[in-house]
Parts: C-alpha cells; sequence; structure tokens
C-alpha cells in the first residue's frame, strides 16, 4: 500500500497437520498456531514456497524464514526461499547471515552475487577440512583439555571451529571434537562424571587499621550510565515500525522508503530531532518531568534538538496561563528547546492532508452521533455514510469548513477498518466541528483536527526522528502509521515507555483539576501535589527531580507503583550537600536559666554544614544565648526513662553549640499536665554528664521575643498508597496533610531569608521559604523529613 507501507494478504487459516507436514514438532507446531501473527507469516511462505510438505532440515528453515524475516525487505522473501528448497542455504548459520544481509538490503534492488557471498552459498566444507581444523584447534588448546580434561567447554572448542569454517556442518564439527576428545583422554573417570564446583573467592587478609567496612557496589551497566543507547540513530529509521494487521488478513507494513529517509536526514542534518508536547489544559507533574528527561534528555546527549510543542487541538480547554506555566516550568527543569510550536501552526496542511485522504477514498463526512459511533464499534458495523461518494464527502468537508453545517452533526472521519480488534483502528474521528474561537489561530477555524490525527502528522512535519510517549499510547500505534502511510509521509520511530505512578497521589490532570478547582488543595502549586510546580514551591530542586527520574530508568517493562520514599531520598540527597544547617523551634517550652545574670547574652557559633572547619567564620552563623531560651515542648517530660534523650526534672542536657543545661523546677499553668515554664542551670564549664543533644532558640536580647515564623508542614496528600483506584478517591483524602504552625521562633540569622532559601532546621527537617512570606512574617514549607527508610534499603 503506498510509499513506505509494503501490504500482502494472509493466508487462511492454517491446520496443525500442514506444520506438521514440514517437519516442525508437535510442540513447535501447536504454539505457532496459537499466535496470529506468527501463523499468518507462515501461510504466507507455505504460499510463496508453493509446497505441501519437506524434510525436516527444510521444513524448520522455513519457520525461521516465517518468524525471523525482516518485514522492510519482503519483496525478496520469495528469493530466499527458493535457496532453501534448492538447498542452496542448508543450515542455520547460513540463513543467519542471510536475513542479515536481507535487513541491510531492505526493499532496494538485491545484488545477487554479494548476497550468494555473504551466506556462504556454493561453499562446500569438506569432512576432512572439519577433520583438520578441529585438530589444529585440539593442540592449540591442549593444555587446557589435559587439565580440565572432560569438563573442558566444547561448545567454545566448536565456536573456534566455526570461525574458520563458518559454513561448516555444525553438527559434524560436534561429532568430531567428541571422537578427538574420547582419543586424547580416553574413558571418562569417576571424577570425569562429577560436576565441578566453582571456586569461592578467597576474602582478602583482614587489614587491621581499617576498622569500617566499605561496601563496594557493583559497576553501573552502560544503561545507568547513558539511558539513551536503547534508541537508534536516526539513519537507521529504514525498519518495519509496526505491522498493521485487517480484519480481512490484509497486512500493512510500515517503513520508510529510502527516498523518504535520505529526504528527511537531509532536511535534518541527520540530526536527532523529539519533541515534548503537552497539552495547555493543565499545570505539568512529575510524570511530564520523565516525558522531558526522555525527550529533551535524548536530543541532548545525542546533540540533536527537542521542541516545545503545544498539542492545542481543542480550544475549549486551553489557556494562556498554562501555556506560560509550561514555557517557564520546562526551563526550570533545566531544558532549553530548539523552538516553541504549536499545532495549530500547522491547521492548513492537516487541513490540505485531509482533502487529500478523502480523495483517494481514504476519508469520509459522517453524521453518527456520538453514542452511535460508539454503538457501531462496539458491533464492529460500518457507518451508514462510510461509503458515501469521494466528491460527496469533498463538498460536506468543505461546507463544514465554512462553517455551514451545525456543530454535533458531522465529522470527518479515517477509513480505517471497523472489524478490527483494535479499537484505534475503528474509523477514528479526524476533524468536528466547534464554532470556538481559537486562543492561538484565533477565529479562522470551526473545524478542528483530532489528537489522533494532527499527531503523527505535525510529528512528521516537524521531522521528528524518536517520537516517545507512555504506554498507554501502544495501542494506537497502528493508527499512527496507517495514517503516515497512508499518505506517503515520512515515519518517525515511535517508542512507548512506562508511566510515573508514585504512592499516595493522583496525577491525572482530570483528577488533579477537581482537587484545584474544587478547593481541595490550595492550587496548582500546593506543595503536597507532585505538579512540578508544587514540588518546587515546597523547596524541590529539578536537580533532585531529574536525579530520581534518571533512577527510575525509562523502560517499557516497569509499569508499578513507585513508592513516593524514592523521590524522598533524592530530595534528601542534594539538600544534605545544599541545605546550610540553622535551629528553630515549632512548639515552644520557656526555659529559664536561673544562673545566667539578667541581661547578659553570650553569641555562640553554630555551624551551617557539619564538617565546617572551626576557623571558617563564613560556615557559621551567630546564636544568641541569654537568660530566656525555648526548646520543643516534646523534648521536655516529667518522667524520664532509659531511651528518652530529651530533658526532664533533674536531669542534664547539651543545647546544640551551647551549654549543658539541667531541670531544676517546673512551673504549671492550671493543670498537673500543663507545663508552661522550666528552671534551669547551665553548665559554663560543661562538666556535666550528657545523654541528649537538643536544638533550642533564645531571646536575642532580654525581653525581645525570638524571630516568629510560620511553619507548614506536609504529610502525604492521600491515605491510600494508590488512591487513583478507588471509586471514592475524594474520601481517602488525608485530613491531616497540612498542619500550619503561626508562631515557630527562629534563630536571628534566618531574618534575612529571601524566596528560594533552603535550610535544615536541626533535628526537624529541611525547610524552604515559601511564596506566602512578606517582610512582615517568613513562611516555610517542610520539603522533607530528616529521616530516610528508602536509602538503608539502597538506592539505584
Amino acid at each position: 500500500m503506498g510509499t513506505g507501507g509494503d501490504g500482502d494478504k494472509a493466508g487462511p487459516a492454517l491446520p496443525l497437520e500442514a506444520l506438521l507436514a514440514l517437519g516442525l514438532d508437535q510442540r513447535t507446531a501447536e504454539n505457532a498456531l496459537v499466535n496470529s501473527k506468527v501463523t499468518a507469516n507462515l501461510a504466507a511462505v507455505i504460499a510463496e514456497a508453493g509446497i505441501k510438505e519437506c524434510d525436516k532440515s527444510v521444513g524448520n528453515l522455513l519457520y525461521a524464514v516465517a518468524t525471523k524475516y525482516p518485514t522492510n525487505a519482503l519483496v525478496h522473501r520469495p528469493v530466499l526461499i527458493s535457496y532453501v528448497l534448492s538447498t542452496k542455504i542448508k543450515n542455520p548459520a547460513q540463513l543467519d547471515a542471510a536475513l542479515s544481509f536481507l535487513t541491510n538490503t531492505g526493499p532496494d534492488s538485491l545484488d545477487v552475487g554479494k548476497f550468494e557471498e555473504a551466506c556462504g552459498v556454493g561453499v562446500v566444507v569438506s569432512i576432512e577440512e572439519i577433520k583438520s581444523t578441529v585438530t589444529d584447534v585440539l593442540e592449540e588448546n591442549m593444555e587446557a583439555i589435559k587439565e580440565q580434561r572432560y569438563h573442558i567447554n566444547v561448545g567454545m572448542l566448536c565456536g573456534l571451529v566455526r570461525k574458520r569454517h563458518p559454513w561448516g556442518d555444525a553438527k559434524a564439527i560436534k561429532e568430531e571434537i567428541d571422537k578427538r576428545l574420547v582419543e586424547i583422554l580416553g574413558p571418562k573417570t569417576e571424577a570425569d562424571n562429577i560436576k565441578p564446583v566453582k571456586k569461592k573467592k578467597e576474602k582478602p587478609a583482614k587489614v587491621e587499621e581499617k576498622k569500617v567496612a566499605v561496601a563496594t557496589a557493583a559497576p553501573p551497566t552502560e544503561e545507568e550510565l547513558n539511558p539513551y543507547t536503547i534508541f537508534p540513530q536516526p539513519e537507521e529509521n529504514f525498519k518495519v515500525h509496526t505491522e498493521i494487521f485487517y480484519s480481512d488478513g490484509n497486512i500493512w507494513r510500515a517503513h520508510n522508503t529510502k527516498e523518504i529517509l535520505e529526504k528527511h536526514l537531509k532536511a535534518t542534518g541527520g540530526k536527532v530531532m523529539t519533541r515534548f508536547p503537552p497539552e495547555p489544559n493543565g499545570y505539568l507533574h512529575i510524570g511530564h518531568a520523565k516525558a522531558m528527561f526522555i525527550d529533551f534528555g535524548l536530543a541532548k546527549e545525542r546533540n540533536g534538538h527537542c521542541y516545545l510543542r503545544f498539542d492545542d487541538t481543542n480550544p475549549e480547554a486551553e489557556k494562556k496561563e498554562y501555556i506560560d506555566h509550561i514555557q517557564e516550568i520546562v526551563h526550570w527543569m533545566g531544558w532549553e528547546p530548539y523552538k516553541v510550536t504549536y499545532t495549530s501552526d500547522y491547521f492548513q496542511a492537516l487541513y490540505e492532508h485531509a482533502v487529500e485522504l478523502i480523495r483517494k477514498g481514504l476519508a469520509y463526512v459522517d453524521h453518527q452521533t456520538a453514542e452511535e459511533i460508539k454503538e457501531y464499534r462496539e458491533k464492529k458495523m460500518n457507518s451508514p455514510w462510510r461509503d458515501r461518494p469521494i466528491e460527496e464527502s469533498l463538498k460536506l468537508f468543505e461546507d463544514m469548513r465554512r462553517g455551514l453545517i451545525a456543530e454535533g452533526t458531522a465529522t470527518l472521519r479515517m477509513k480505517q477498518d471497523m472489524q478490527n480488534e483494535n479499537k484505534n483502528m475503528s474509523d477514528l474521528i479526524a476533524y468536528r466541528i466547534k464554532f470556538t474561537p481559537h486562543p492561538h489561530a484565533g477565529d479562522k477555524w470551526c473545524i478542528y483536527p483530532s489528537y489522533d490525527y494532527a499527531h503523527c502528522m505535525v510529528d512528521s512535519l516537524e521531522n521528528i526522528t524518536h517520537s516517545l510517549c507512555t504506554l498507554e499510547f501502544d495501542i494506537r500505534r497502528p493508527s499512527y502509521y496507517w495514517l503516515l502511510v497512508a499518505l506517503g509521509l515520512y515515519q518517525p520511530y515511535v517508542w512507548e515507555y512506562s508511566r510515573l505512578n508514585i504512592s499516595n497521589t493522583v496525577m491525572s490532570k482530570r483528577k488533579l483539576n477537581r482537587l484545584v478547582t474544587e478547593k481541595w488543595v490550595d492550587g496548582w502549586d500546593d506543595p503536597r501535589l507532585l505538579t512540578l510546580a508544587g514540588l518546587r514551591r515546597r523547596g524541590v530542586s529539578s536537580t533532585a527531580i531529574n536525579s530520581f527520574i534518571r533512577g527510575i530508568g525509562i523502560t517499557r517493562s516497569d509499569n508499578s507503583l513507585i513508592r513516593v520514599d524514592r523521590l524522598e531520598y533524592h530530595i534528601r540527597e542534594e539538600l544534605n550537600k545544599t541545605a546550610p544547617r540553622t535551629m528553630a523551634v515549632l512548639r515552644p517550652l520557656k526555659v529559664v536559666i536561673t544562673n545566667l545574670e539578667e541581661g547578659k547574652v553570650l553569641d555562640l557559633d553554630g555551624k551551617m554544614w557539619p564538617d565546617a572547619s572551626d576557623t571558617d567564620a563564613s560556615s557559621h552563623y551567630k546564636v544568641p544565648f541569654s537568660r530566656t531560651v525555648y526548646i520543643e515542648k516534646t523534648d521536655f517530660r516529667l518522667k524520664d526513662s532509659k531511651d528518652y534523650y530529651g530533658l526532664a526534672p533533674g536531669k542534664s542536657v547539651m543545647l546544640r553549640y551551647a551549654f549543658p543545661i539541667k531541670c531544676t523546677d517546673v512551673i504549671y499553668g492550671d493543670s498537673p499536665d500543663d507545663v508552661v515554664e522550666i528552671r534551669a542551670e547551665y553548665d559554663p564549664l560543661k562538666t556535666s554528664k550528657l545523654k541528649g543533644v537538643l536544638h533550642w532558640v533564645s531571646e536575642p536580647a532580654p525581653g525581645v521575643e525570638p524571630l516568629k515564623v510560620e511553619v507548614r508542614l506536609f504529610e502525604k496528600l492521600f491515605m491510600s498508597e494508590n488512591p487513583a483506584e478507588l471509586e471514592d478517591w475524594l474520601g481517602d483524602l488525608n485530613p491531616h496533610s497540612k498542619e500550619v504552625i503561626k508562631d515557630a521562633y527562629a534563630v536571628p540569622s534566618l531574618a534575612t531569608a529571601v524566596l528560594g532559601d533552603k535550610f535544615q532546621f536541626e533535628r526537624l527537617g529541611y525547610f524552604a521559604v515559601d511564596t506566602d512570606s512578606t517582610p512582615e512574617k517568613l513562611v516555610f514549607n517542610r520539603t522533607v523529613t530528616l529521616r530516610d527508610s528508602f536509602g538503608k534499603a539502597g538506592p539505584k
């Protein structure tokens, strides 16, 4: 069919007896019949061979042709079959060489001489030659043979012989080696029959000086070092992308012809061209970060280009707010688009291709309602208007464009295959009528293309080399290529990867939109959401997000739910290196130091970094120590215990960067459980025996309240790991996902913090300045706690 799509007709269903007549064993034959694709290919091969039975060696080779043949070179398959039937190609080694040669040749003309040379046609390796080479190989390896005897790797010896005689009979080579080994070694002994035990690696001698064991990780794989190695180069895009199976047995095999590929490579200079194509109908979430990592990352790694393309085919959903946000957040994530484009930039070209499709008899104007279309698809019935005359559809489509047909009364549908098992081939809608001005294209159009029609076409028009998307689009691949084959357009390489699913949250735009519009959360940038705006506001950096994405990989196989702990591990790893330490007290309990004279304030040094040198002033901040200090309420108990490291009556603790204090008295409020103040004495010589170290904040001057700040603590937004599976997912919202502490205290140095600043509040976690901060009052969001459950298990 057309340029870039080879078509053939699959034969009728094969009976089991037909496959057994080829010499296939029962199990192979039965497995082949289970797979419709293999059955179709076998039927075609048998038809081309024109045989009903053959010996087993020929039959096995024909089976290999049916299952391994490169579909970009189908025009040459009858030639290969004739070589097999005539036994010019008579063993698997020759067939593998032939298949490799034909893969590289593709649909181009076949050079018979080079083909025969490549797969050893006419080359005869005599038994004498095999024997002579076996002798040489055994002599070269005699030392190992005598040492290992019958434990020698015979497969390795066979491989050495086959290197010199690639077309030699593999069975004859093996038999000759076995025979010669018996001649050299004699009959097998009892020891020869014992399976060798693998030697354990000797443990290195203990070195007394080294007291800390260092675990050495396995070296990273090539894919871990560079996850983009799995993608082919642009010049390799001549192979079959996919096979489109029709209900009538017809098969379209989508691939680029040599001419189309050469034209594409000339236009791009052979560069990798990708695209990140978000719909501007909401804010981006962490799943989009994975898409960016793949789309922009591949282009960057190959020195290519990545478009930022807005998929704006629905004028009712798009907003300028979303477009502005997406452009800004892409830049924040560290990516620079080659160009910013819109699907609407191509509306005229898309319209012209739709007209061409109608002229080819591959599209028609339909008047079924949405309900009727759904019903007919379920029943696999054609629309009553499917076979209307081409000229009639052309006129009606023009009327649609001119606004002469009412909205909802007509669509343009692609004439695909209504009886297909894949519903994405059931005459998908290409255009619908919407009397809505477009945010980017204005009021020029009242017909708008569907995603299924526009997406592949714009990929082709922009010369995209790698069209990368999530796995749910896998079933749309046939319709993607159907349209490009139908119009004879360049076909990008499509590859689907697993979606990013993270526990205790939702990431569908529909659900996120409900959370925002129904005010379950405080906007698209609520720090509890895994939108990129929400993560940024919470204090997460793009570096940590990209590190997390790289760690989980970009494979197709893993579509499981990833625990949010794994993301938090990468956040902690970065903040541990970048966030300076400081002190704040969330729920203050007043402590009066009774043996420190009134009015005295000591300026102490707090470390911004754990390993800071005592002589490096830039790595320290000033901490005032006065008669009134504040500790966390949770750091005081009326009853002490062995496993408690806080303050209790008669007990001493160390105040971080300061002195030991000992509780000497407790002041109560209205009840015995209401502790309002602690009296304590400090040890200026630091001679007290200590059990715990507490963070604290002090009055900066007598009677002056410490710096007051607001702190917001966040927990998981949903109580279930996978709320998206729940019918009442909104009922699973965690009522304690946000706690606001209005009157926390902080050290004076935090007064100069600005938006973008991040800190570790010692013993409390990592915190970032929030956008709600004002000159009068700072607001801090807790980014993540200090504990790390994921890291203990070993991150990736």
